[in-house]
């Protein structure tokens, strides 16, 4: 993938000095399909993107700090000077947040991501936030509400009777290998929470055992490993069987092809392994019909 160039302007150092106290060269680290981050001495600076709405942003930035008074992995933004999170520069979200040290986590080892996400569900089991002020990426078509993408009326259908009696929370939104990082063989950070939302805990348990069990097929059997580590670890989602599991796979990766389309649209480029890895994803979209 080709990551956007989005630079570390004089206007936005400028910025994170006057409103957080940090100065110094920027060095751009790895990732960032519509934002970047450079580090900043001891501290990153997360550069959003252009059309990102900040008021957004400050309400996902909450869902951080909520769960980070008792969760240590979570990584919560710094406050400014005056208490809020964000600054905004050239129509960009600015942001700061302590630097962790780590690489990307392995989804080889799924014990501890899905032990992770028991401790973050139960640790936001009863904050209560404001309304987000726009829907989230997966909170879109839970209400049953027809996709134009991979148009599929029996989910529909099954989703909008499974959020009718659903219990919902605040939840990370996009928990996967790559917003999580590992030192020395553990996960040690999760971070990016851009979207968070509040929605049932069993979409976000069952789209985190796809992304960590490598589910490209209708084998469910890693899935089950990693939905079972979650429950022993005492995770808020209820039990999810064959179908729901499925079912809310198949949105995630529903979810996934809208946001490639979008992507493409604004001029992301993709190589072959990406590609090949979003054939991969709409293979498994209907492979896993029930």
């Amino acid at each position: 993938m080709i990551y956007v160039d989005v630079p570390l302007t004089e206007d936005i150092r400028a910025a994170v000095a006057a409103e957080w106290g940090y100065k110094g060269d920027g060095v751009r680290l790895y990732g960032g399909e519509e934002s970047a981050a450079y580090r900043v001495g001891e501290v990153v600076v997360r550069i959003g993107a252009v059309d990102r709405d900040p008021v957004e942003v400050e309400w996902c930035n909450g869902i951080a700090v909520a769960a980070a008074r008792t969760v240590p992995e979570v990584v919560a933004p710094l406050p400014r000077a005056n208490g809020t999170m964000v600054e905004v520069v050239a129509g960009r979200p600015i942001t700061v947040w302590p630097l962790i040290e780590g690489q990307w986590a392995s989804s080889e080892d799924p014990v501890q991501a899905a032990g992770l996400l028991a401790r973050l569900h139960r640790a936001l089991a009863d904050h209560r936030p404001t309304p987000r002020p726009k829907r989230s990426f997966l909170e879109i078509g839970l209400d049953g509400a027809p996709s134009a993408e991979l148009p599929d009326p029996e989910l529909d259908r099954w989703l909008a009777e499974f959020s009718r009696t659903a219990r919902v929370q605040p939840l990370h939104g996009d928990y996967y290998e790559g917003n999580l990082l590992a030192r020395d063989g553990h996960v040690v950070a999760v971070f990016d929470w851009d979207e968070a939302l509040v929605g049932p805990p069993e979409v976000e348990l069952a789209s985190a055992a796809s992304e960590f069990a490598d589910v490209l097929g209708s084998d469910l059997a890693g899935a089950r490993r990693f939905v079972d580590v979650y429950h022993a670890a005492g995770g808020t989602a209820g039990h999810l069987d064959d179908v729901a599991l499925t079912q809310l796979m198949r949105h995630r990766l529903r979810r996934e092809a809208v946001y490639f389309g979008l992507a493409v649209g604004r001029g992301m480029q993709h190589d072959e392994g990406d590609l090949a890895y979003h054939r991969q994803r709409m293979d498994a979209f209907r492979l896993l019909r029930p």
